[in-house]
């Protein structure tokens, strides 16, 4: 296909920031780590593979124009904001808050005994200065079926929660040893294995913390690993 490229990151090469209480992977340029050439994939700017220690985490802080979907893999993440909203994250449970106009809010590990660990990734609203907004919703049952599910989309796509951007979707699946599921074909594809392993077609084996860019190029099949199995997190947008 024209244009098509197949750009595998493995986790040892994303930019790292340590701090006494945070270890943060970061998937592009995110805070003082800063490449011209490594900006984002499509309309998914930023993409943070976060540990926080047991009783820590990111104290009240703004954010504007910016649709934010939050996936725990291990433990609780409490949130908090200025516009009301509180709950705490867990695993399985997808969770969205749209920064739009400006919206103040913390995420804190509320456990004593045990690190969060969670992604977090933010897509380029289709539509700046709206009000800010939050949505939540429980995937336990629909992830059990070991295949994709659709977390979160602003097309549609009997998502569990909506983002206002109708160029983007992320879709996410705990997969079994074994299972082979087909890769969204879209303009842009980023594919993170958060757990596990899988194998790619086209790109070879993924490790934990691997991720695939897909530019133009096609649908492609997904296998996870044979033994570990593999969670993973797919975004497609324009």
């Amino acid at each position: 296909m024209s244009g098509s490229a197949v750009d595998v990151r493995r986790a040892g090469e994303r930019f790292y920031t340590r701090l006494g209480w945070l270890d943060s992977r970061h998937s592009f340029s995110f805070g003082s780590h800063f490449d011209p050439a490594n900006t984002g994939h499509g309309l998914l700017v930023v993409s943070n593979d976060d540990r926080v220690r047991a009783g820590t985490g990111f104290r009240t802080h703004p954010h504007q124009d910016m649709e934010i979907v939050t996936w725990v893999l291990d433990g609780e993440l409490e949130h908090k904001d200025s516009d009301g909203h509180s709950g705490v994250i867990y695993p399985g449970l997808a969770q969205r808050m749209s920064a739009g106009t400006g919206i103040w809010h913390s995420e804190m590990n509320p456990r004593r005994d045990a690190d969060v660990h969670f992604v977090q990734m933010w897509v380029l609203p289709d539509t700046e200065r709206v009000r800010p907004g939050y949505e939540q919703l429980d995937l336990n049952a629909q992830l059990a079926s070991g295949t994709l599910v659709p977390v979160a989309s602003g097309r549609g796509d009997a998502a569990a929660i909506s983002i206002r951007q109708t160029g983007a979707a992320l879709w996410a699946g705990r997969l079994g040893p074994g299972t082979a599921v087909a890769v969204p074909d879209a303009p842009f594809v980023h594919l993170f294995v958060a757990r596990g392993g899988a194998e790619l077609e086209g790109a070879g084996s993924l490790a934990e913390g691997d991720a695939v860019r897909l530019t133009r190029a096609g649908g492609r099949r997904l296998v996870a690993d044979a033994v570990k199995g593999a969670e993973v997190l797919i975004w497609e947008t324009t």
